[in-house]
C-alpha cells in the first residue's frame, strides 16, 4: 500500500506541475486551482507513504519519476524538444532511482 500511495502522488504532482504551463503566469483561474489541488494532494500523499518508504528512497522516487514524466508530457503535449543531453539527464535520472532502490549493502 505505501507504494500504491506513492504512486498516486507522483500522479498528482505531474498532473499538478503540467497545469503549471497552462496557468499562464497564475493568471487562468481553473488551471491554477488545479495546480493547488493537485500540489496539496501529492504531499499529503507523499507524507502518508513515507510512514513505510525511507525518505530517501521515496523523495528519489518521487521527485525522479516525476522529473521524467513531466519531460515527457513536455515532449508529446507541449511540442518541446530534448536535445542528447537532456536524454541523457533523464536516463542518468532513472538510473539513480533505480540504484537507490536496490536492496543490499547493510
Amino acid at each position: 500500500m505505501p507504494y500504491v500511495l506513492l504512486a498516486l502522488a507522483i500522479i498528482s504532482e505531474v498532473c499538478a506541475t503540467s497545469c503549471l504551463k497552462l496557468t499562464e503566469g497564475f493568471s487562468r483561474l481553473w488551471p491554477s486551482v488545479g495546480v493547488a489541488i493537485g500540489y496539496v494532494l501529492s504531499f499529503a500523499l507523499l507524507g502518508r507513504a513515507l510512514k513505510h518508504i525511507p525518505v530517501s528512497v521515496a523523495y528519489a522516487v518521487w521527485s525522479g519519476a516525476g522529473t521524467a514524466a513531466v519531460a515527457g508530457i513536455g515532449v508529446v503535449a507541449f511540442g518541446e524538444s530534448l536535445g542528447r543531453t537532456q536524454w541523457l539527464g533523464l536516463a542518468l535520472v532513472v538510473v539513480g532511482v533505480v540504484v537507490l532502490n536496490l536492496k543490499g549493502g547493510h
